[in-house]
């Protein structure tokens, strides 16, 4: 099997587990049509996907044997022992993503796309793969770019894209762990109740969590949020300015980023002010 057959392979495992326990242990009700959302959610993947092979061929782990073999990157430069090489650049580019994250969410260029990822009315596993194939192209050369810096192998990338793919899905899901064992991971890595807080409508919590796999950049960099306002089940998820599922249906998401932004469109604000 070549990279792309394990990373899709992982991709199917985690996704079809995900999907199943959401059925038997599912931890927020519900707003909207669940089999609408996956339609529009594969609809965006698969543009993501093809955007991803049209622009960047075989994008970061291509990266990395091109840089392998011409000797770039730090890694590279150093040759150090391989089981070293991966555990740092796992840990660096993990850190490097929560840095693009935040970005993504304090410039209101790069909001603009985003949102599309936030607009969902619900959380579940297949928000982990709705993004504006713009952003995927930003996130992608953004990551492409690490890549050349550091020098890691293809092999320590193909490592690092299948865990972020596997816990974005993981994080996503609406799924209820026991609030024990949910605590004990919260101290490595990010839990579906910790990721959920950072999707509510609160601009406060939107603003924290920023993770997808380690939740130590959280902790030691300001950015945790222990509690949401509201218990888990009653977390409104989304952003204000789209409450409708018209107004985040695929066509309207693909334009969303180049229409201004309304603050309360459907008055959801007000006519909940009492409960946020």
């Amino acid at each position: 099997m070549d990279a792309n057959q394990i990373r899709f392979a992982i991709f199917i495992a985690v996704f079809l587990l995900m999907l199943g326990l959401e059925s038997i242990i599912q931890r927020h009700p519900t707003v909207d049509c669940k089999t609408r959302r996956l339609k529009i959610n594969f609809a965006l993947t698969g543009i993501d996907i093809l955007v991803v092979r049209l622009f960047f061929g075989a994008a970061a782990v291509g990266a990395a044997q091109f840089s392998e073999e011409r000797g770039w990157g730090l890694f590279n430069y150093l040759q150090w022992p391989e089981g070293l090489e991966i555990f740092l650049c796992i840990i660096i580019l993990d850190l490097m993503i929560y840095i693009q994250h935040v970005v993504l969410h304090r410039i209101p260029f790069f909001w603009r796309f985003h949102i599309v990822h936030h607009s969902d009315l619900d959380l579940d596993v297949s928000s982990g793969l709705r993004f504006h194939p713009i952003e995927i192209m930003g996130s992608m050369l953004f990551k492409i770019g690490l890549v050349f810096a550091l020098g890691p192998s293809p092999m320590t990338v193909l490592i690092f894209e299948a865990i972020l793919n596997g816990m974005a899905q993981f994080s996503h899901s609406n799924i209820a762990l026991p609030e024990s064992l949910d605590r004990l991971l919260r101290y490595v890595i990010v839990t579906p109740d910790m990721h959920r807080i950072h999707h509510s409508i609160e601009k406060r919590e939107t603003n924290s969590n920023f993770g997808f796999n380690l939740s130590i950049w959280d902790r030691f960099l300001g950015t945790y949020i222990h509690d949401a306002l509201k218990t888990q089940e009653r977390i409104i998820i989304g952003v204000n300015s789209f409450r409708t599922s018209e107004e985040v249906s695929f066509k309207n998401l693909l334009m969303m980023p180049f229409r201004k932004i309304p603050r309360d469109p459907s008055g959801f604000l007000e006519k909940n002010k009492e409960s946020l």
